[in-house]
């Protein structure tokens, strides 16, 4: 049995208590459903706070109040050591984009990226190219799906800056050494930027522990509203070029790399998700996911014609329960549309990852079909959909 209380998880969900047996939701990994108490937080900014920072007036500060305290339980939710490590925005992509543009390269200087993550770990640092950084690609392990250390190290010079790999593929589900990476490359004498999109979801983040240099992920994937994080270094954060109005100083951080500044609704409702988790425990989710991965992948395992990408094994130390899957002979776009009929949630394509679906021989296949659990979903809800999938498979 799960060490989670299913019904009281599930209430704490609108979108689940007011669907309860309609829809299931098994595209986490590209949105979470929100927790009820960061929508009454977002509401309840709106209703009593909706006014501009930085004024004397009481508002103003009960505003300024609430936003800071987003920023604290954010710092917490991630343990860095201080919010202004903490940089608030829209999205992973447009974070990962103000970073490469704050970031002082000069011609010459080395990055490493991945074949495997999602874009927005590669791109913006590729367009750097322009500027004559130097950019080498660590390529996916094709026998064991995952990124070899070993295979890191030759690409590493005197020149190389930064390191920008994925925690947790969003695609693979498997999750990556991040301290062991990160130790390496700090003894190379470089940073490292990593994207945590696919891991934060499913477990415990520690930047500290870890001693990673940049850390991102999206908190719409976490349970919260359309917003990321991107933690930094307090003195690589100083480091950075402002982003913000000429007259904001360089030692004035976050706030000169959140350009038009966080929206403020959205921030104060990050207070609610850390308490949430906790109260659960990293331990208990973990159980639960694994046991939800296992069954999903004991069925795909057996099952003629299909192929799974990534670990076949549901083993929490390695990966997260994102499952992808291709079926032979069969377009990946065919199969989701044949589930919708079920009221499931799935989704095929390259999930912005198309440097590894390429890499794998499987963008004219269109891609994978991506199942992707959290620890709101049911072993109930599993079997619904291996029942769906035994129909069309």
């Amino acid at each position: 049995m799960s060490g989670l209380d299913l019904p009281s998880v599930r209430r704490q969900f609108p979108a689940l208590a007011e669907q309860e047996g309609d829809w299931v939701f098994f595209d986490n990994a590209g949105g979470s459903q929100i927790l009820g108490r960061v929508v009454e937080r977002i509401v309840e900014f709106l209703r009593t706070s909706n006014v501009q920072l930085g004024g004397s007036y009481a508002p103003s500060r009960l505003a300024a109040e609430r936003v800071a305290e987003g920023a604290r339980s954010v710092a917490a939710l991630l343990n860095a050591r201080s919010p202004d490590e903490i940089v608030l925005g829209p999205s992973t992509t447009q974070l990962l984009d103000n970073l490469a543009l704050a970031m002082r390269f000069a011609a010459g200087d080395e990055i490493v990226v991945t074949n495997c993550d999602h874009e927005s770990n590669i791109g913006a640092w590729r367009r750097l190219a322009e500027r004559g950084v130097v950019l080498r690609e660590w390529k996916l392990d094709r026998d064991s799906l995952s990124l070899n250390l070993d295979a890191l190290t030759p690409l590493l010079t005197h020149r190389t800056r930064l390191v920008c790999f994925t925690h947790a593929s969003n695609v693979l589900g498997t999750i990556h050494p991040v301290a062991e990476i990160t130790r390496a490359v700090h003894a190379a004498g470089a940073q490292v930027c990593v994207d945590g999109v696919a891991y934060a979801p499913h477990r415990p983040v520690d930047v500290q522990a870890w001693d990673v240099d940049y850390y991102v992920f999206s908190l719409y994937k976490v349970f919260g509203p359309h917003q990321a994080v991107l933690y930094g270094k307090r003195d690589h954060l100083l480091s950075l070029a402002n982003l913000n109005h000429y007259f904001i100083g360089d030692h004035e951080i976050p706030y000169k790399l959140q350009p038009g500044n966080v929206n403020y609704e959205l921030t104060w409702s990050l207070t609610a998700i850390k308490p949430y988790l906790d109260d659960l425990g990293p331990a208990a989710i973990a159980e639960h996911e694994e046991r939800l991965a296992s069954r999903l992948l004991d069925y795909l395992r057996h099952k003629r014609d299909v192929r799974i990408i990534g670990l076949a094994t549901a083993d929490r130390a390695t990966r997260v329960p994102t499952i992808s899957f291709t079926v032979e002979n069969r377009h990946s776009a065919e199969i989701p549309p044949a589930i919708d009929a079920h009221h499931l949630g799935i989704k095929s394509g390259d999930f912005y990852a198309r440097r590894l679906i390429e890499s794998l021989g499987l963008q004219d296949r269109g891609g994978v079909i991506r199942v992707s659990m959290v620890h709101y979903n049911t072993v109930e809800e599993v079997d619904r959909l291996i029942r769906a999938l035994d129909s069309v498979l």
